[in-house]
């Protein structure tokens, strides 16, 4: 029995081919692009038929009309017309209704129509008949993270906020609700600043959006009589949960680096970072105490030597900021007035720290001398 060959050579030299590997790299790239571009497609599909799903829900108040029975028949009756769909489950349907309505009610609620929100804000649209519009900008995250976001936000600028915030950072689920626990919305760009006069737009807007108050440090594991150089440590050897925290577009650049003035005389900031989007060195000093205003005058000097020593021509100004354990606002304020260089100030929270181990160790010798008297 004789075997034919095959009609094709495969020859090692087009593998080996730096234009073909090259292009057949290319051609990866671009796959991956098309199946993310799909992907998104197929999502705002889908969220706008449950968008439309929702709207029908609340408009013929289904529930109320055909009674408490009437998800559970609408979900058998979505499943036999579609045995191959996901998505029909009686809590997604009511999820449905809950989305649609709760955009639904706040909008109408608003004292000011939708065309005079901010910008940032415009993602609600309506329609003559009281009826909103699918924001395209909604197709572009997850279902779930829709539902998580109508269930716990209380105000439409709130649920808005985390809608734009997982567009910008391309948050996980597991993001989201971290961001929402921690209370994000209250807490971006509410540091008391200077940048209003120190900064000119837009870089000041930009850079007062980038700061927190308070940041969150509960990831952190410290006794509780730590200092300062004990929270430095312990925030580089978690830099990348730090920089989460910090939020998108800081860098770490590095801890008690050298600003070499002379031979004679170097100074070491605590931390330094650059802000990529805002091209600008941040210089950061860590306080484990109440903020006193003699912090915001060594801040002040670290920006200024920030400026002299690491800042390049294409370069924003330099930005300090002091993250201490408490502080008083008016003293804040009173601090920074005069101040030429952009400093801001805030506060971290902790969880509370004891000696843990150490109470752990006499707990499980307390738990071993009752179980051994039994």
């Amino acid at each position: 029995m004789s075997h034919e060959k095959p009609s094709f050579v495969f020859s090692s030299d087009v593998i080996s081919d730096k234009d073909y590997v090259a292009w057949i790299a290319e051609v990866k790239q671009r796959f991956g692009s098309f199946q993310a571009k799909a992907a998104v497609r197929v999502n705002q599909a889908m969220l706008e038929l449950y968008w439309s799903l929702g709207r029908d829900l609340v408009a013929m108040r289904a529930d109320s009309k055909w009674g408490s029975g009437f998800f559970q028949r609408l979900s058998l009756d979505l499943k036999a017309m579609f045995p191959g769909a996901t998505g029909f489950s009686v809590t997604n349907l009511k999820y449905m209704k809950r989305w649609y309505q709760f955009y639904s009610e706040l909008v109408m609620n608003r004292q000011q129509p939708a065309d005079d929100w901010p910008r940032e804000r415009v993602l609600i649209r309506q329609q003559p008949a009281d009826e909103l519009v699918f924001p395209e900008e909604f197709g572009c995250i997850p279902w779930f993270h829709h539902v998580i976001i109508c269930t716990k936000c209380e105000t439409l600028e709130q649920a808005l906020f985390y809608v734009e915030q997982t567009i910008a950072n391309n948050w996980s689920r597991e993001m989201l609700e971290h961001q929402l626990a921690t209370n994000l919305f209250k807490r971006q760009g509410a540091a008391i600043t200077n940048f209003a006069s120190t900064l000119q737009e837009p870089q000041s807007q930009l850079a007062q959006q980038m700061l927190k108050e308070p940041y969150n440090f509960e990831f952190l594991t410290l006794k509780h009589d730590y200092d300062e150089r004990e929270l430095e440590d312990a925030l580089v050897a978690n830099v990348t949960r730090f920089l989460l925290e910090l939020g998108k577009g800081f860098a770490y650049v590095g801890r008690q680096m050298e600003l070499r003035i002379d031979d004679e005389t170097t100074f070491f900031p605590d931390l330094v970072f650059y802000h990529i989007p805002l091209k600008c060195y941040v210089v950061i000093e860590l306080k484990a105490t109440q903020y006193i205003p003699e912090f915001a005058g060594k801040l002040n000097f670290y920006v200024t030597a920030a400026d002299k020593l690491l800042k390049g021509q294409t370069d924003n100004p330099s930005v300090g900021l002091v993250i201490c354990r408490t502080a008083n606002d008016t003293v804040v304020e009173w601090s920074l007035q005069g101040v030429s260089t952009p400093l801001g100030v805030a506060t971290y929270q902790l969880r509370q720290v004891v000696d843990r181990t150490v109470a752990e160790i006499e707990q499980r010798k307390s738990k071993k001398l009752t179980d051994d008297g039994k």
